[in-house]
């Protein structure tokens, strides 16, 4: 073997090396600081900052996914289709992250262009966040910790299990209202019609996506997606509008709840829920080898008979 050969082999092996590394780190869990990524399309929602703010905004890498935490401005991301496939419905995408950090790629960019493939205008809600410790190492040992027992609602409609009491959420509440808001204003530019804005969320984002449901009353969403979030009942309001709503039994908020279902379907209002087999949480667009990986699919299907991938046509 030649001397060129054997530093292209070398070279070969290292690289090798350096990318199953890599690999290795994406995957195991670890959290690792990150530079704050480019976000030249976000929009600032000026809706205010955070109270007894310890910390900047601040960026880290886990499971292969960017996060960001401590964030006090809140922001819109448009993801728009491509020339002349828009069908004028748009959804707002709220990433999840205990509302103490954002997966915003797993949960938020990944699932807007996904959106953008199939005409729908995604617009991803980076909404503002409850304070973690200064410190990526005492956020890691915030992470690592016992996390705290959850209290309990005194009000469980219909007897069953009482749904888990929520943080303060008007931060949140205001930041989707102020997206909903911009979309509306901006919608003949972005060209979506204001009467199929649905929401979906993850988690988290699944929660304000309900939250939202509940409490706002500016938004009037065309349809909802809660992506593995609390499965507890609520008081479903009269003008709730369709519910898609994803979940795999392996994952520690079902625990064997249907509240949010049955609450829905009592109320007289569309629901389509899919439990799949396997999944775990934070699974995203899907998690290979899991039954939950066609979720997106499902969620597509309902959309189009349901009408929302069909362009309207002026008559």
């Amino acid at each position: 073997m030649t001397l060129k050969s054997k530093i292209i082999a070398k070279s070969s092996a290292l690289a090798v090396l350096m990318a199953l590394s890599l690999s290795s780190i994406a995957q195991d869990g670890t959290i690792y600081a990150l530079d704050a990524p480019a976000e030249p399309n976000a929009i600032p929602l000026n809706t205010g900052g955070v109270e007894n703010q310890p910390a900047k905004e601040t960026w880290f890498r886990q499971w292969g996914d960017p996060m960001a935490r401590n964030i006090t401005k809140a922001t819109l991301t448009p993801f728009l289709p491509e020339a002349g496939k828009a069908n004028g419905t748009a959804v707002i995408v709220a990433p999840g992250g205990g509302f103490r950090w954002l997966s915003l790629d797993n949960e938020g960019w990944e699932v807007a262009k996904a959106l953008a493939e199939k005409g729908i205008t995604a617009f991803v809600l980076k909404y503002r966040l409850h304070p973690t410790p200064v410190s990526l190492d005492d956020f890691k040992k915030f992470m690592s910790g016992p996390s705290p027992a959850p209290a309990t609602s005194s009000a469980s409609p219909g007897g069953a299990p009482a749904r888990p009491a929520q943080p303060d959420l008007s931060n949140q509440l205001e930041d989707a209202e102020a997206a909903y808001a911009m979309i509306v204003k901006r919608a003949k530019e972005w060209g979506v019609d204001t009467a199929r804005i649905g929401m979906i969320g993850f988690s988290a984002g699944a929660g304000l996506t309900m939250h939202s449901t509940l409490n706002s009353k500016t938004m009037k969403l065309a349809f909802i997606g809660p992506i593995y979030g609390g499965m507890g009942p609520v008081e479903v309001p009269k003008n709730a509008p369709p519910m898609f709503n994803v979940i795999a039994t392996d994952d520690f908020l079902f625990r064997g709840q249907f509240g949010v279902i049955d609450s829905w379907y009592k109320a007289g209002i569309p629901v389509e829920f899919h439990l799949y087999q396997n999944g775990g949480h934070g699974f995203g667009l899907g998690n290979p080898g899991k039954t939950s990986n066609r979720w997106f699919d499902a969620f597509m299907y309902w959309l189009e008979v349901n009408h929302f991938l069909t362009a309207k046509t002026n008559k």
